[in-house]
């Protein structure tokens, strides 16, 4: 065994008591695990990197390695190096699942509805006057506070069952209230609270939202539309945006592409809860960061999905000109691009980052980001010429 100190040596009391442990659990994982050479504080102090080759597929064995990790206070990580090597290492640290602090979770919620409520309420109102007269009946926007809630609960609801079937320490919805907006909501998310396993969890974690979330989105699409009219396009008049999928929908319904000959549908409460339902599928499906759709592009391509970074903010930014010289700018871009150029560099890195996706999953990975170009809308919320 080749041992190497990277930091300080370690007091002479304490020395036998790590080299002991170093030794137990090299001993614990000799079956799965072989090791060629073992460094201490490597690449940080307190970790221990092991390098050698797994004994079996890692990912048939990798749980059953964590928890012998976990039995001696770590978590292993893995990665692939230049020589073909497996560099495992030994995090210290044990991520554990926290009971939830609910009633957080619960008052945003019920402060959600109340938004919700109040931007279904106010909806179509024409002025201030307008919108606080029907704010007093607030009880008449439950059309589209129970549509969007459904929608986006189905979407965290996803996220959050397929963390805990992968044992992903995970929180418990967080609902955004925004009344003064046309949502009534900046949307819900859950927090992890320690990495996942593989790339397999990574994918399932991350397309589970926005897929469960469709489930819902187009159903009330459909009825929405189905219940709403058509009406006459007026100049300035403000359009939310085709997608794909929101153009396809209509088609069905109507049976024809709308706008069209100065004639558009207008939406109502329950119309509008689908579109808002595509149009965050859509936005949570940008291949980048930690999006959902940044955990689905590490999963099937690893490493190279960071390579998305820069094509996505481009294409933005031609959007944004493209709408600008039409005298629609899209300003909602503008501000998507400084969030993704702060924030979207960091990718969620599963502790098991060399099994690919099974075929399954690699094809349902592939319809996922599909899905992206069907919901994507790059006109959103421009006032509309006739």
């Amino acid at each position: 065994m080749c041992i190497r100190d990277r930091e300080e040596p370690s007091p002479p009391a304490l020395e036998p008591q790590l080299y002991e442990r170093v030794d137990a659990l090299r001993r614990d994982v000799a079956d799965l695990f072989a090791v060629s050479d073992t460094t201490l504080d490597f690449p940080a102090k307190g970790h221990i990197r092991f390098r050698g080759q797994f004994l079996r597929p890692p990912a048939d064995c990798f749980d059953e390695l964590r928890r012998r990790f976990e039995r001696h206070g770590y978590t292993p990580m893995t990665e692939k190096e230049d020589d073909g090597r497996v560099a495992l290492v030994a995090l210290p640290v044990v991520f554990a699942q926290h009971h939830p602090r609910w009633i957080i979770n619960l008052i945003l919620f019920l402060l959600t509805i109340g938004s919700t409520l109040y931007v279904g309420a106010t909806y179509g109102a024409l002025t201030m006057e307008q919108a606080m007269a029907q704010a007093r009946e607030w009880w008449n926007g439950w059309p589209f506070a129970v549509s969007i809630l459904l929608i986006l609960g189905a979407h965290e609801m996803g996220h959050y069952f397929a963390a805990r079937r992968h044992n992903v320490p995970v929180t418990l919805p967080f609902f955004i209230p925004l009344p003064w907006s046309y949502f009534g909501t900046l949307g819900a998310f859950i927090q992890l609270r320690g990495p996942v396993t593989n790339r397999r969890a990574l994918f399932d974690v991350g397309a589970a939202g926005p897929l469960a979330g469709l489930v819902f989105a187009v159903p009330v699409l459909l009825i929405g539309l189905a219940t709403s009219g058509l009406g006459t396009i007026a100049p300035g008049q403000q359009y939310e945006g085709n997608s794909i999928l929101y153009l396809l929908a209509k088609l069905a319904v109507f049976g024809r592409i709308l706008p069209g000959g100065g004639t558009d549908v207008y939406l109502n409460q329950v119309a509008w809860a689908g579109w808002v339902g595509l149009f965050v599928t859509g936005l949570n499906l940008l291949p980048v960061g930690q999006l959902d759709g940044g955990h689905v592009a590490y999963a099937l391509f690893g490493e190279r999905s960071r390579r998305f970074l820069w094509p996505v903010v481009i294409a933005l930014a031609l959007i944004v000109a493209y709408s600008w010289r039409q005298g629609a700018p899209a300003l909602t871009w503008v501000l998507w691009i400084f969030l993704l150029m702060s924030f979207g560099r960091v990718h969620a890195r599963p502790l098991e980052d060399i099994s690919p996706l099974d075929p399954r999953r690699r094809a349902l990975a592939i319809f996922t980001l599909v899905l992206f170009f069907l919901c994507f809308v790059p006109l959103p919320l421009v006032a509309l010429a006739r």
